[in-house]
């Protein structure tokens, strides 16, 4: 393949490389040149365009992608659609991701132009989450490279889903004088929830005195009609010869680990009474937060093998939060039975921009039902269920700020905004407040988005966990608003120009999960009809 200038009458077939207006018609960036667009840049006056010319045997980035995509051996995993150079792989049913690290590091080490990129291994996955994607990186490679590619594949399966099972779970606890009864019922609720994305379900509950006759006798009568004993003690297992693990004993059984290299989760045991294995769940498995039980847990019920090999192998990574015990942590731990606050999101609204495709009106002050445009977006973000909103200003700032005048809105100015839409979205999320989990970024030219839309967006989001970065579509196809989560602020300060987030949501630095609200996601007003048509009047 040949990058460069091009000249316009030997680009017959070649891949544009950056996006160019040519008369009214604007030729997307990636396009392949045919006779229409060479006759359009031909009778705009433009002479050479910058391209990417392939050679005989190259193949373009979306057949290549598309070939490697296809190669990969995996199991319980859906290809998605090549676009842009990427596809991307997703999860069939729930269960645990396992990947070959090998193959993976195999197939990124043929050229840098090829990449995948996945989850990490043992992953618990729902369904439809992204696992994989394979992205090429120019227009086009060598088709040597992707043949490379797809015999380091055919050597065996490079990653998979292996579902769950529902299985029947025995839950037994043992009290003290001093149990609280609602400890234990909390303890019940939280393993349910546990259990539900597998299908699972306790089959047999027994409540014991924490000594070891009692709970061993527990133990005897679990194993009878159950998949899988879990067994919570009313003290922290402090020995290999506690209550837990000489209650296995007990019954008849033998315990294969006691101890993990997991925080939170030291304290778990693993046992088997004949086939039925058995877990001794340690104190912090009472909580929702995941921890080394999880671990377990999920790949018992993806019918995957965790024997004491295993668990001394959960080293690595294995280190989920912070030590309260260790000089200035992090936060304070949250009461007990505090419920779980949902993710913070903060709204921006992108209000800088030039109109300069509307011949001298500013578009945000057109009237929309006597209401001008930038206000009536104000309204509907500060009507959602957002946490605040700052509106980011640059062009006729002052006109736009009176705009908003009474609002219970923050604006700020961005005095790049000649340079582009990538700066005013990182002044917008430069002031997004830090205890904010999320932006969700809103472009002021969209007439029809509606609050009960954002609020959609917002509860994906909360749903997510906070981790997530959520995109509105119309028909399947992206669009805006979109939510961006705090874990990929960082990577915005990397854009420059008139650029957007879109290549960060497509980059796979988090699940992206996608909103459908129709034709308001991809309704903007950049020219004088496209507003008059949205029911808009620009000023006298």
């Amino acid at each position: 393949m040949k990058f460069g200038p091009v000249p316009v009458r030997d680009a017959l077939g070649a891949i544009l490389a950056h996006a160019t207006q040519a008369g009214t018609r604007r030729i997307k960036k990636g396009t392949r040149l045919g006779e229409v667009e060479i006759a359009a840049l031909r009778e705009a006056g433009i002479a050479e365009v910058a391209a990417a010319v392939l050679d005989p045997g190259d193949l373009d980035e979306n057949e290549a992608a598309r070939r490697i995509a296809a190669a990969l051996k995996s199991r319980a995993v859906e290809i998605r659609d090549a676009a842009t150079g990427r596809v991307n792989l997703h999860a069939g049913p729930a269960g645990v991701f396992c990947v070959d690290r090998a193959l993976v590091d195999a197939i990124n080490a043929v050229d840098p132009a090829i990449t995948i990129a996945t989850l990490n291994d043992h992953v618990r996955v729902e369904p439809g989450r992204m696992v994989a994607t394979v992205k090429i990186i120019p227009f086009a490679v060598a088709g040597t490279l992707v043949d490379a590619v797809e015999a380091i594949a055919a050597r065996g399966a490079v990653f998979g889903v292996h579902p769950f099972t529902a299985r029947r779970v025995a839950l037994i606890q043992t009290s003290l004088p001093g149990t609280k009864p609602g400890v234990l019922d909390k303890t019940v609720k939280t393993m349910r929830a546990r259990l539900e994305p597998s299908g699972s379900a306790i089959a047999f509950e027994r409540r014991t005195p924490h000594d070891e006759a009692s709970l061993a006798r527990a133990l005897a009568d679990a194993t009878a009609g159950s998949d899988i004993v879990i067994a919570f003690g009313a003290s922290a297992v402090s020995d290999g010869d506690d209550v837990i693990p000489a209650a296995i004993r007990g019954a008849g059984g033998t315990v294969e680990r006691f101890g993990m290299p997991v925080d939170p989760g030291n304290l778990l045991v693993k046992g088997r009474i004949g086939a039925v294995p058995v877990l001794g769940a340690p104190g912090c498995a009472r909580s929702p937060k995941e921890n080394g039980f999880d671990w377990v847990l999920d790949r018992m019920l993806a019918g995957l093998e965790v024997d004491a090999g295993t668990i001394a192998g959960m080293g690595v990574g294995g280190l989920l939060m912070e030590i309260a015990t260790r000089p200035q942590p992090r936060e304070a731990p949250a009461p007990a039975d505090a419920p779980a606050a949902p993710p913070k999101v903060h709204a921006v609204l992108l209000a800088a921009g030039r109109s300069s495709r509307m011949g001298g009106p500013n578009k945000l002050l057109a009237s929309f039902d006597d209401t001008p445009l930038v206000r009536r977006s104000a309204e509907r973000a500060l009507a959602s269920r957002a946490d605040g909103l700052t509106v980011i200003v640059g062009h006729q700032a002052e006109r736009v700020a009176a705009a908003l005048a009474g609002l219970a809105v923050e604006t700020r100015q961005n005095p790049d905004f000649a340079q582009g839409l990538s700066t005013s979205l990182k002044a917008g999320l430069h002031a997004v407040p830090e205890a904010a989990d999320g932006a969700l970024v809103l472009l002021a030219d969209m007439p029809a988005i509606g609050t009960a839309a954002l609020d959609a967006l917002i509860g994906a989001f909360e749903r997510s966990g906070g981790r997530a970065v959520v995109r509105a579509t119309h028909n399947g196809k992206r669009g805006n608003p979109v939510i961006l989560p705090r874990a990929v602020f960082a990577a915005v300060d990397g854009l420059a120009g008139d650029t957007g987030a879109r290549h960060l949501v497509e980059s796979g630095l988090a699940e992206v999960i996608d909103v459908e609200i129709g034709a308001a996601a991809s309704i903007d007003v950049d020219t004088q009809d496209a507003l008059v048509r949205a029911g808009g009047v620009l000023e006298g």
